[in-house]
């Protein structure tokens, strides 16, 4: 059969997603397979790697089967992966410590620390100086004595975690190198000095390698369960963020892609490496000549559902958007600082928590949920400010991830930042992303750029001039607020 199909393949937070597109970007099939997050302890957010792994496979298997796929139409398989996992492992590649996730603020304390000189660590590595990184919960296991992390053989991500249980291969890719806080910036080699804090050296890590990198010889137990040949292609792919930029088009000077999930973030590729003392923004590289720069906010979609789930609204949300559509812009005075689980860029501050100021007898439960959701935009426009500092204004936005399948929360974004707002058919940008980079590793496409001939796009959101005023005033405010909760919680 003429091999037609090539698979994306998205390790996340929550879930595994596999995604079978055509060489023109169009859908073909979609599998999701979620997966728990363990916190025994405040502040700490852990996985089970053998619980992903299991998932991993059912999510292919299941992919192939519900539509009836054969093996043999398959090209490459393309992966993307969350940043910042952590896991210790044998020599056999069996984990002898959880997977340690972005969200995991154990180490609270030694990031604080660290930060106070940390500086120009922070511009060799462009990873910030946070609970997330992997330097950063190495340090924390190292002062703490842990055990997995005295009997470890490698230190790796989620990714690298399976894919030398599958392969054997001790390859790292570029992007999630790059966002341990471990890897040279300018050199792509491991950090000597960073090693050296982390209390390890470069053997304990695997080898940097560009996202191109393809990968064969699948384990046969692996192919059987998975359904699929020993032969077929694995392509080493990149972190998510650079990906979904890929994924939606995102590429060329001042084009910036928005992917808001269960957090969010607002990212620009850039051919050269920019950071700067003020340390707001993340900087990791992509290939040898790309480099990705922006940041996250953690608290995305998940700020709906705590309001869905905690507030006792048991409405679908799509009705919980509809209710807040009744609401006019800036809820009525109404603000949402959105920081439920701490906040990343631009405050990096784990300990931050979230403020809704101005309640009134007057807002009910509709004016709550609109407040939220213009939270989570005015967050993520407080990292547009700093992203616009090092690479200028904006020329064009895109946005991907599960808020693009609400058209208010869109229309909020556009009126925000007062800029068109372009949205691709398809939300699994990261997927397409890392698919398009499987065809490219395997010499099916000749360059990275021309996927932006390949992304089915929906149409756009105007932004609304009064609208805009309106959330400049409560930005303002926003503002405000955000500084004096930030000092307070340091």
């Amino acid at each position: 059969m003429n091999k037609s199909i090539v698979i994306g393949l998205d390790i996340g937070t929550t879930s595994v997603k596999a995604v079978a597109f055509n060489k023109s970007g169009n859908v073909l099939g979609e599998k999701e397979v979620e997966y728990p997050l363990y916190t025994p302890q405040p502040s700490w957010a852990e996985q089970d790697p053998l619980e992903i792994e299991h998932s991993t496979i059912r999510v292919i298997r299941q992919l192939i089967e519900s539509n009836k796929f054969e093996p043999t139409s398959i090209l490459a398989i393309g992966l993307s992966s969350a940043m910042h996992s952590l896991i210790c492992i044998d020599n056999n590649g069996e984990p002898l410590s959880p997977s340690i996730t972005w969200a995991d603020g154990r180490a609270a304390k030694q990031a604080t620390l660290l930060k106070e000189h940390g500086g120009l660590l922070y511009q060799a590595t462009g990873t910030p100086i946070h609970p997330m990184s992997p330097l950063v919960k190495l340090i924390w296991m190292k002062e703490q004595n842990y055990e997995p992390y005295k009997s470890a053989s490698k230190f790796v991500s989620i990714k690298e975690f399976l894919l030398y249980r599958w392969f054997g291969t001790e390859l790292v890719d570029y992007a999630i190198a790059s966002a341990t806080g471990l890897f040279d910036l300018k050199t792509l080699t491991w950090n000597h000095e960073a090693l050296q804090i982390a209390g390890i050296t470069e053997d304990k890590l695997f080898s940097p390698v560009p996202p191109s990198e393809v990968i064969t010889g699948l384990n046969k137990e692996i192919a059987l369960k998975i359904g699929i040949s020993t032969t077929t292609p694995f392509v080493i792919g990149a972190s998510d963020g650079p990906l979904a930029n890929l994924g939606i088009g995102a590429i060329n000077p001042g084009e910036v892609a928005i992917t808001i999930g269960t957090s969010g973030a607002i990212r620009q590729i850039v051919s050269t490496p920019k950071t700067d003392e003020l340390q707001e923004t993340f900087c990791y590289n992509f290939t040898e000549s790309l480099s990705l720069i922006g940041g996250p906010t953690n608290n995305g979609g998940i700020l709906l559902k705590w309001l869905r789930d905690t507030l006792g609204y048991n409405e679908s949300y799509d009705n919980l958007t509809s209710l807040a559509e009744k609401v006019v812009p800036g809820a009525e005075g109404l603000l949402f600082l959105p920081y439920l689980n701490g906040e990343r860029a631009p405050l990096w501050n784990s300990q931050v928590r979230a403020n809704l100021f101005g309640l009134s007898l007057r807002h009910g439960k509709e004016h709550i949920i609109r407040a939220g959701l213009e939270g989570v935009i005015f967050a993520i426009y407080h990292v547009g400010q700093a992203l616009e500092r090092l690479a200028g204004e904006p020329t064009k936005l895109l946005a991907s991830g599960g808020f693009a399948r609400s058209p208010l929360w869109l229309q909020i974004l556009a009126d925000v930042f007062n800029q068109e707002v372009q949205v691709p058919i398809s939300h699994q940008s990261s997927a397409w992303g890392a698919a398009w980079v499987a065809l490219y590793g395997i010499g099916e496409v000749n360059d990275l750029t021309s996927i932006k001939e390949h992304i089915p796009m929906q149409g756009h959101y105007i932004p609304n001039p009064t609208n805009h005023t309106i959330y400049k005033e409560s930005f303002a405010t926003y503002m405000e607020l955000s500084e004096v909760i930030n000092k307070h919680y340091k």
